[in-house]
């Protein structure tokens, strides 16, 4: 990545080995790995086992919680139609937009010196402890129901992870690879460039973890009021007319879009971050 990367990474490599951390030497093989991965999956499939065994013996009413099988079947019915893909891509746009927006607007409010810590940080931090419901009627107030307040709903939410686990890299960035840098003469950009923001980048890829879940949780806040289109419209819509099929289909669909989020952020950690002696051993 630059000059001073190979100094980064010998500092952090002797910090993991004082520390008892694993190397690149000890990482688990790639069977190993493996074998994590499906263990990972023991308990939601087992789950899922005994929910659809506990329905077909009748244990469970299929108004309070349906089988398995009848969300399946449930879910093929609405794809066939079309109706769930085109609430699913709507979902997608809103909540990408949103990410995207907030993302910029956290990054943009990282203050690389104390002056502007100090001028933004305890605003960021009183806005970010109002509940999203809180906030919901005054949006509405200023956007109306549309398109915007959605996508402005789903910013506000990535702007905070996206904000606070970046100074929090920062933070933590080692003094001596910034003096490294000083030494060997690079300018304030190029500090920021070479060693600031790859020393911040495992902690600014956490935020990022963190808020591809807050996106979901401010979207769904969204999408229950006056949407006409979306997953949450979907399962408003279903509440109804007392589809539970249809809701529980609903909060599955969000899982799994969870799930592939997380391990989108996790690729990009073992992409961005391979240079990273505990990061690398991973791949």
């Amino acid at each position: 990545m630059s000059n001073v990367e190979p100094a980064a990474t010998a500092v952090a490599s002797d910090q993991g080995q004082q520390n008892g951390a694993p190397s690149a030497t000890r990482a688990p093989s790639r069977l190993g790995q493996n074998g994590l991965q499906l263990l990972s999956w023991l308990a939601p499939n087992t789950l899922v086992i005994a929910w659809e065994l506990l329905a077909q013996a009748g244990w469970l009413s299929p108004q309070v919680l349906p089988a398995p099988s009848k969300i399946m079947r449930t879910a093929f019915k609405l794809i066939s139609s079309g109706s769930l893909l085109d609430d699913l891509g709507i979902s997608l746009l809103r909540a990408v937009a949103g990410f995207a927006i907030g993302s910029a607007v956290g990054f943009t409010l990282v203050g690389f010196s104390r002056i502007a810590e100090a001028v933004v940080d305890r605003s960021v931090q009183m806005i970010r402890a109002i509940p999203f419901l809180a906030l919901l009627p005054l949006v509405i107030v200023w956007l109306g129901v549309g398109e915007a307040e959605k996508i402005f709903l789903v910013a506000l939410g990535v702007t905070f992870p996206i904000y606070i686990n970046t100074v929090l890299g920062i933070r933590q960035v080692d003094p001596k690879l910034i003096e490294l840098g000083r030494i060997q003469g690079l300018g304030a950009f190029k500090l920021i460039r070479r060693i600031i923001l790859p020393g911040a980048l495992p902690s600014i890829l956490t935020g990022v973890r963190y808020a591809l879940a807050t996106a979901w949780l401010a979207l769904v806040v969204a999408e229950t009021i006056g949407a006409q289109s979306g997953i949450g419209f979907l399962a408003m819509d279903a509440r109804e007319f007392l589809r539970t099929d249809v809701i529980v289909l609903t909060i599955v669909i969000y899982a799994l879009i969870g799930v592939a989020a997380d391990a989108i952020a996790r690729v990009l950690e073992r992409r961005l971050l391979a240079w990273h002696p505990n990061y690398g051993a991973a791949r």
